[in-house]
């Protein structure tokens, strides 16, 4: 284990526990490639899938309540996202990955940059069960198809005027289930080697104190305010995958 091997895995697990603390969504895209820098991408995607779980489980413990509120309206996410994730990676072999990454983040792009520094924020009320049954769904399948099951999740739940713990009481959950179904899956890949697990004993416990810290900063945000963070967020995803596809 090498200096420049710790240094990028506390990186990593700082920038990652942070974002899902904060927001609950969107961890991977910010923290991989300080994963990518020392681990192969199975095994980078295996340590961030496992420590976007374990420290999750705050966030999860901080929305509880709401949880067990609206279950209905975080099952209507949920089950369609379940399916659609092994439809994305079937797909795999028909459809270019890169080509569909540039596709979401160019909508990402376009998205955040529009609303990220408007003094307004859009504010869509009325009750949506079929499309976000179909964002879900859609979630799922960008999930397996391009490791991008937050990123329209994120979007549409963005455009929902409801409190910080409504929205994060739905993309929370749902991230974190389809994040333990990708540490299954790369299990039976064989990817939690020596290697990946020495990543894991600096990043596991480095990724909970960072996660704690972000969830101390999500509380002292508005709702309004979470949204707004929300938005820009879809705005740096987008640019970050556009960067990592064209480079």
């Amino acid at each position: 284990m090498t200096l420049q091997f710790v240094f990028f895995v506390l990186c990593g697990a700082l920038i990652g526990g942070f974002i899902n603390g904060l927001a609950g969504t969107a961890t991977a895209l910010f923290a991989l490639g300080f994963f990518l820098a020392v681990l192969d991408p199975i095994k980078a995607v295996a340590v961030i899938a496992l420590i976007s779980v374990l420290s999750g489980v705050q966030g999860l413990w901080v929305v509880r309540k709401e949880l067990f509120k609206r279950p209905r309206r975080l099952l209507t996410f949920l089950i369609p996202g379940l399916l659609g994730l092994p439809i994305g990676l079937a797909i795999l072999d028909v459809i270019d990955a890169s080509v569909l990454r540039l596709g979401v983040a160019f909508l990402l792009i376009v998205y955040g940059g529009y609303f990220a520094f408007r003094s307004t924020l859009p504010a869509f009320e009325r009750k949506t069960p079929v499309i976000d049954g179909t964002v879900g769904f859609a979630g799922g399948v960008l999930g397996g198809a391009a490791s991008l099951s937050g990123a329209l999740p994120t979007l549409w739940l963005s455009l929902r005027p409801w409190s910080k713990t409504e929205t994060r009481a739905t993309l929370q959950p749902y991230n974190f289930v389809l994040l333990s179904s990708t540490v299954v899956m790369v299990f039976f890949k064989g990817a939690y080697d020596s290697q990946t697990l020495s990543a894991l004993a600096i990043a596991v416990p480095v990724s909970f104190f960072a996660s704690w810290f972000g969830i101390f900063v999500f509380g002292r945000l508005s709702s309004g305010g979470f949204r707004r963070l929300l938005i820009v967020m879809t705005l740096l995803v987008g640019v970050g995958v556009l960067v990592t596809e064209v480079l």
